[in-house]
């Protein structure tokens, strides 16, 4: 099975439906990673496969319209409902995952499902609730948004080499971060796109519309 881009809802906090719903296209595979279920549904969406241990939807839930296309796990397991749905994603050989609702809610999902998209895969695996979105940079990534938007670098797991910034208002030349440093905080697209490159470690983008 082949699938072009695969959306992923979690069971974070959408902030703004409508700015969510904006990252859908028509033609998207959808998995709900247990309580994301929700999120799919208000946005008019129905889950192609749920993933999870059911755990996070309401008592009253008729998970019954969805027998054929849940993929049960026990509560008691060593992953997260959206690392599971993640590694599902990955058999069904996409060209993009991108995951919503990740974001906000209990820090310590959010700090783990941040984790979760250092996953190696062919492609960037990215988080995005419509407002902001978030992923890594290993070599080279093209930032997508508009002037005045926010773009912060954050070193991950130690410090992050030859950072190179094309686009963004405070350049960064062949400079290092460090992780007990802030200096790629709250940086600022000059226009609709930024690039940013390194030689070597994992840098967090974490990239904020303003203009939307």
């Amino acid at each position: 099975m082949f699938q072009k881009r695969i959306i992923i809802f979690a069971n974070g906090n959408l902030p703004d439906l409508e700015k969510a719903r904006a990252l859908l296209r028509d033609d998207d595979f959808i998995i709900a990673a247990d309580g994301g279920t929700r999120h799919a549904l208000a946005l008019g969406r129905t889950p192609s496969v749920i993933v999870g241990d059911l755990d996070s939807l309401p008592a009253n839930f008729e998970i019954s319209k969805f027998d054929n296309d849940v993929i049960l796990f026990p509560k008691d397991k060593n992953e997260t409902d959206l690392e599971l749905a993640i590694q599902h994603a990955l058999t069904l050989n996409p060209e993009q995952v991108v995951i919503l609702a990740a974001l906000g809610g209990r820090r310590n999902q959010t700090l783990g499902n941040i984790a979760l998209i250092l996953h190696p895969s062919p492609f960037i695996l990215r988080l995005d609730d419509g407002i902001e979105e978030v992923f890594f940079c290993h070599d080279h990534v093209q930032i997508n948004g508009k002037a005045g938007d926010l773009v912060s670098l954050i070193p991950w797991q130690g410090e992050v080499t030859g950072v190179i910034t094309t686009d963004l208002k405070w350049r960064l030349q062949d400079e290092t971060l460090y992780p007990h440093k802030t200096r790629g905080i709250s940086n600022e697209m000059l226009g609709d796109t930024a690039v940013v490159q390194i030689r070597s470690g994992s840098l967090l983008v974490v990239h904020r519309r303003t203009n939307l």
